[in-house]
């Protein structure tokens, strides 16, 4: 396992993240609490420190799995969780208020298990609560020693930019961690988090890195998913991320005639490593987020970072998968260099 510093900060996390989410959900496609912490204790056992989960998922569930299978390695794991969506059903039990931040991270910490957590997202953005309340919330909870670092996810960019400058305004904690979703099929964070997170030190941890499973290669045109057992994109409405409907395109098919070429010039390599070692080798990437629901998935996703690709084979990935440039980005590319 290799480690990178995540963002402009002196944390090293390993480049391949376990992802939780799906760990004690009630539904066919989850990964049950004894399964979890399987997965959990193997990952650590194989150099991973990095795991993400968030207050949100499985209700709390998935924290609590984390939080028993980790207490007696707790100094091994650089621990990520997540606050913003709602917690219960009342007016102040969502957002990013002080008062839901408080009593989030107080909730989080008991489910966890622990005294402080590693790294806090603020999972979205709150268009009710002015960005200074919720940074200053933060700020104290990492000068009280309940967080070490923030991080920031699911923001558009000049939410990004405004937060950043309001925190260096007022002398508060900085983000140091973007999570985004970003994979071969969905490349859109590349027109402006890319180069934002390079200029400004965020180390980028992207999420959903195998388009929902679409990449692992099981999925054939004529043979739309119908069954929980068939994965995500079985389950997933159509409105959503990451939704068969997104994902079934002639360019996506496509995309993945070029993963089978490349799999006959590396016969060891699947169709999962290969998807997350092009996510690996893109500029301003720190680690990235696995969502794995067996062992057996963890063990051929974890082999992605032996996997190295030459230039012509990631400028091969880049071009089956590049989505068209809109305006001002095609007129930057055009007319945007000083040369």
């Amino acid at each position: 396992m290799r480690y990178k510093q995540l963002g402009y900060s002196g944390l090293s996390v390993s480049e391949l993240c376990l992802g939780t989410m799906i760990f004690g959900e009630d539904s066919k496609r989850s990964t049950p609490a004894d399964e979890a912490e399987k997965i959990i204790h193997h990952y650590l056992d194989l150099g991973g420190n990095h795991i993400d989960t968030a207050n949100v998922y499985a209700g709390g569930r998935s924290e609590e799995i984390v939080g028993k299978a980790i207490q007696d390695r707790r100094d091994q794991v650089v621990l990520a969780t997540k606050v913003r969506f709602a917690m219960g059903d009342g007016p102040n039990d969502q957002g990013l208020s002080r008062h839901h931040i408080l009593h989030s991270v107080e909730d989080s910490l008991r489910r966890l298990k622990t005294d402080y957590i590693d790294l806090l997202y603020m999972h979205c953005w709150d268009p009710l609560t002015p960005i200074e309340e919720s940074l200053n919330a933060f700020n104290d909870m990492v000068t009280q020693g309940k967080i070490r670092y923030i991080g920031v996810s699911n923001f558009k960019a000049w939410q990004l930019m405004k937060a950043l400058a309001v925190s260096d305004a007022n002398g508060w904690a900085r983000f140091i961690a973007a999570q985004y979703q970003y994979s071969l099929v969905m490349r859109d964070i590349e027109d402006e988090f890319i180069d934002l997170c390079l200029s400004e030190g965020l180390g980028i941890t992207p999420w959903g890195p195998l388009g929902g499973g679409f990449l692992s290669g099981k999925y054939r045109a004529d043979q739309r998913p119908d069954e929980p057992g068939e994965g995500r994109l079985a389950t997933t409405p159509d409105r959503d991320e990451e939704a068969w409907a997104r994902r079934a395109t002639v360019k996506n098919w496509q995309l993945l005639e070029v993963i089978q070429q490349i799999i006959t010039e590396l016969p060891a390599a699947t169709y999962s490593q290969i998807a997350l070692a092009w996510v690996l080798a893109q500029p301003g990437v720190d680690s990235v987020v696995l969502g794995v629901r067996t062992i057996e998935q963890l063990q051929d996703n974890l082999g992605s970072a032996d996997l190295h690709l030459t230039e012509a084979q990631i400028e091969r990935l880049n071009k089956a998968s590049a989505t068209e440039k809109g305006y001002p980005y095609r007129f930057l590319e055009l007319y945007g260099s000083r040369e």
